[in-house]
């Protein structure tokens, strides 16, 4: 598969989420065919959900956005309160699904659609396990899309960041000018563009980049996306 096993004597427990129950036995079946990964238990709703999560301490919950009682991104929120420790996995239809991007600012670590392949389920669950951000490709391309399309308005007027704001606190030590580069990241500009835009050189970009990775505990820039859109710093349109 795609990603490294646990070390020995170590176990992913795995909480599948989805109101569809056909798509949670094929969760279930195809989760307990992974290495060092254990599906400890499976619940239709979101309320289910956060009550079997706290039983269960789960260590990955793979989360369906549309359910009764309690949809994905309430039971996110209310997850990420009692078991910050526990990484959510959002599964969507759709990747333009609306709720993408609250789930995101709710402390979703990853998207995954739901014709996702096995290896990426796999690669998923691993990566947010340790505390990386998984996007799937077509998730990614919607968040892009979605900050180029509102780049007419101020971000400070979407909820997102603007370099000319100073009463905005930062988070992870940025400095303003990391906060605008990572900004631009989230708008898919390239390291040039990035040059272009700033006028500055392209070793200068790097640098920022480098620095920004570094406070954030990006790996790449879809990490850093994910990143921009759970601290509020990228506007949604």
């Amino acid at each position: 598969m795609t990603e490294s096993a646990p070390a020995p004597g170590t176990h992913i427990k795995v909480l599948v989420v989805d109101d569809q129950q056909v798509v949670r036995k094929g969760l279930i079946l195809l989760i307990g065919m992974l290495e060092g990964v254990d599906v400890v238990g499976a619940a239709r709703d979101g309320a289910e959900a956060v009550e079997l999560a706290l039983q269960v301490r789960p260590d990955v919950i793979l989360m369906d956005l549309s359910m009764p009682v309690l949809d994905g991104v309430a039971a996110t929120t209310v997850l990420k309160e009692k078991l910050p420790n526990s990484a959510v996995l959002v599964l969507t239809t759709y990747a333009d699904d609306d709720s993408v991007f609250p789930a995101l600012r709710a402390g979703a670590l990853g998207y995954l659609t739901k014709d996702a392949d096995d290896d990426e389920v796999e690669a998923a669950i691993r990566r947010v396990h340790a505390g990386q951000t998984w996007l799937d490709p077509a998730v990614q391309a919607r968040l892009v899309q979605a900050v180029r399309s509102s780049a007419t308005s101020p971000l400070s007027e979407q909820g997102g960041y603007h370099p000319g704001r100073a009463d905005r606190a930062l988070p992870d030590g940025l400095t303003p000018r990391e906060a605008e580069v990572l900004v631009l990241i989230a708008e898919g500009l390239s390291n040039t563009e990035i040059c272009a835009r700033l006028v500055v050189s392209q070793a200068t970009v790097k640098t920022h980049i480098n620095r920004i990775f570094s406070k954030i505990g990006a790996a790449d820039r879809a990490q850093a996306v994910g990143y921009a859109f759970r601290n509020n710093l990228a506007g949604t349109g």
